[in-house]
């Protein structure tokens, strides 16, 4: 059984920051693509960031120079290393994991809470 499962969101000030993690079991992480996703209220879900298993990274520009991907093979484990936080990063980010055409699995996510 896959299960993805995301830690480290919570409620923080603007120009703060935050590290997701999101701990993988029931795959081979090392070949799978691993990312993160986010979904805003009203909003459809968007890319935040993703990294191959070769570790190429693709982020969003709004993002890029604040948020940070990265992974260990070791623990199966995904991070999001987020700063300077801004209030419309405020949403609920999931972990995402993919290989091939039809393997995708996603997390239940958790909610990041950017306000003053």
């Amino acid at each position: 059984q896959v299960q993805l499962v995301e830690s480290g969101g919570g409620l923080v000030q603007p120009g703060g920051s935050l590290r997701l993690s999101c701990v993988a079991s029931g795959i081979l992480f090392r070949i799978y693509t691993m990312g993160w996703y986010r979904q805003a209220p009203g909003k459809q879900r968007e890319l935040v960031t993703t990294i191959t298993s070769g570790g190429d990274t693709n982020t969003a520009d709004s993002v890029k120079g604040r948020f940070t991907i990265s992974r260990d093979s070791a623990k199966n484990t995904v991070y999001l290393q987020m700063n300077s936080l801004k209030p419309d990063d405020t949403a609920v980010y999931f972990c995402y994991a993919s290989v091939g055409a039809t393997r995708t699995y996603w997390g239940q996510g958790t909610q990041v809470t950017v306000s003053s």
